[in-house]
């Protein structure tokens, strides 16, 4: 490979979410961190290049995205997932739950329902509870070891106050990649009872070898006129810390109404550094992506083999999209809080507890992958080491 995915960099004392507040969110200390949905790799030398370009310069004051930031990410959509979006679609913004937020107050009213599907990205839910709005759950289901959507459930508990559909594909915390057919259908659904679908889809880039990501709004015309994607180079490029998105808004009405809350809620300036890094990203990117994808491939084979020759007690559903395995320790027998406390207590291995992505998630544990494979090996032995004293 071109570049280093092995090296292990020290994250400890760079206010890392992930790395230093282990004491304050577990009251433990010396835990091996793979929660938080962030990467342990530095971001690719020509987003850094482009990074040291622009603090080189000195000035950092008001800025605007520039045309050929919008013709970057344009050009990205329609290489990376043959979606030609016109410029007048895009809307930059801080970042995909501002966006969230926005589509909410713009598209929905106090009390009405917004639809999610569980086990699903846990600030969804507060998202719309802190909005003022109301959650309708849709949870998925498990057929033949995948999760799939329950969309006869769909079609059922959508009623007259519902809304909106707030949608996750690929899916976080299932690392589903979803079908065109299944999108179809979904869609079709949405747009017949007239609930809008605003669409989470910051892990479009991240699908591992034999699937394809697919825009929701690319299925149709009629699709985009009812959706809202929300999209970034943050979470492929590791460079969430910066912020930055684009919402894509193909319907005019939808656009201005959507552009009239965040002009009453958000700053219209965006941060400089990161609009130089989303350019960069998008720019030159993808031969770092590409081979990252590879590489998190072969962190999930290490897992599902390890799990399969040593901890066979444990189960993790198969990875299409993002770098977030889903690991089944139902087997086990324990209750959440008992499983959890075993991890953290005996095996000194922080993930991320299947509860928090709400209903579906009960004796389940979230793994972030995009770590370097030895980080993942010593997670794993430690795992070794902790379960037997709980399946003997």
């Amino acid at each position: 490979m071109a570049y280093d995915f092995d090296t292990v960099v020290d994250r400890r004392g760079t206010s890392s979410v992930k790395w230093d507040y282990e004491e304050k969110y577990t009251g433990m200390t010396g835990l091996l961190p793979l929660w938080v949905a962030d990467m342990d790799f530095p971001a690719p030398p020509e987003i850094m290049g482009a990074i040291r370009r622009r603090v080189d310069h000195g000035i950092f004051g008001y800025v605007r995205e520039p045309d050929s930031y919008f013709e970057a990410a344009a050009a990205w959509l329609a290489r990376r997932h043959s979606w030609h979006v016109p410029r007048e679609w895009m809307v930059a913004s801080p970042g995909v739950l501002p966006s969230l937020s926005a589509a909410i107050l713009a598209f929905t009213q106090p009390g009405e329902g917004i639809l999610l599907q569980p086990p699903v990205y846990h600030p969804f839910a507060m998202r719309v509870r802190f909005n003022g709005r109301r959650v309708v759950e849709n949870p998925l289901v498990v057929r033949d070891g995948t999760w799939q959507m329950d969309l006869d459930g769909l079609e059922k508990v959508i009623d007259q106050g519902t809304r909106m559909l707030v949608f996750c594909s690929p899916h976080n915390p299932v690392a589903r990649v979803w079908e065109r057919d299944t999108l179809s259908r979904l869609e079709q659904i949405c747009r017949a009872r007239g609930v809008l679908i605003v669409s989470d889809e910051i892990h479009n880039d991240l699908v591992m070898p034999g699937f394809r990501h697919v825009p929701i709004a690319a299925l149709s015309e009629e699709a985009a006129l009812n959706a809202v994607t929300l999209v970034a180079a943050t979470k492929t490029f590791n460079i969430a810390g910066l912020g930055g998105s684009l919402a894509v808004i193909p319907d005019e009405d939808l656009r201005t109404r959507f552009e009239a809350v965040q002009h009453a809620v958000f700053s219209a300036a965006p941060n400089a550094v990161a609009v130089a890094a989303s350019e960069a990203a998008w720019r030159h990117g993808e031969q770092w992506l590409d081979e990252l994808l590879v590489y998190i491939k072969g962190n999930y084979d290490l897992l599902r083999g390890f799990l399969a020759e040593r901890l066979p007690s444990v189960r993790v559903f198969p990875l299409e999209g993002t770098y977030l395995a889903l690991l089944d320790m139902s087997s086990l027998g324990l209750p959440d809080a008992p499983l959890k406390h075993l991890l953290l207590r005996d095996a000194r291995v922080w993930l991320d507890e299947g509860t928090k992505f709400g209903r579906g998630g009960e004796g389940m544990q979230r793994l972030n992958l995009a770590c370097p494979r030895s980080l993942l090996a010593q997670a794993l032995e430690r795992m070794e080491k902790a379960f037997p004293r709980t399946t003997a």
